[in-house]
């Protein structure tokens, strides 16, 4: 069924991807989506209500999105074996995690002008990772210090807690890599995300 439901999605993507290098465009990958969600296409292919659906809910308030290591999933998979058959003929059709962080870096530093930016960690690996360096990049590599560390910190996880674990590292070790600082207040919750981040959210948004 999983397989099933991925072909559906390919021949969507596919579609679009082709269009898009065909006019010589590029998107990144959370683009596509909306692009898709908004024609139309899957009209009808639901299998949940759409009202609880999140990536309506985000297309729908044109959320930013920065989705790294898409190249590590299915459709990352699926979009490699049409630019090798040449249905797409230019692999940048769809842009690549270097623009994510960029574009990141661009987002997070005209936010922060204005207002602290906070961090909320759902699980871990480069999903995590890679939102949370873009403090130190533009510390470090861009020589901007006066752009703010991260607001707070706060992870749901349930890896196993350790110094110099990917995802399972407790969130003072993130201070040695300068990702955040000694007085950010900084919250780790260990357990099912999918029971935790719900009633976090309701609390949050006062229901």
């Amino acid at each position: 069924q999983t397989l099933q439901a991925m072909r559906r999605i390919e021949s969507v993507v596919l579609e679009e991807c082709v269009a898009a290098d065909q006019k010589k465009e590029r998107f990144f990958p959370h683009e596509f989506m909306y692009k898709i969600l908004r024609s139309g296409k899957l009209k009808g292919e639901d299998q949940i209500d759409p009202n609880y659906s999140w990536m309506l809910a985000a297309m729908e308030e044109s959320l930013p999105m920065f989705v790294p290591g898409w190249e590590d999933s299915t459709l990352g998979n699926m979009y490699s074996g049409h630019v090798i058959t040449g249905d797409v003929k230019n692999f940048h059709t769809v842009r690549t995690g270097i623009e994510y962080m960029i574009a990141l870096a661009d987002f997070y530093t005209r936010l922060t002008k204005s207002t602290s930016l906070g961090f909320f960690q759902i699980g871990g690996g480069i999903a995590g990772d890679f939102p949370i360096c873009v403090v130190p990049m533009l510390h470090q590599d861009l020589q901007r210090p006066e752009v703010p560390l991260w607001g707070y910190f706060c992870q749901i996880s349930d890896s196993t807690t350790s110094y110099g674990s990917y995802s399972g590292a407790v969130p003072n070790e993130k201070i040695t890599w300068g990702k955040l600082g000694i007085d950010t207040p900084k919250y780790i919750i260990e357990s099912d995300a999918s029971i935790v981040a719900p009633l976090m959210f309701a609390m949050i948004m006062g229901q």
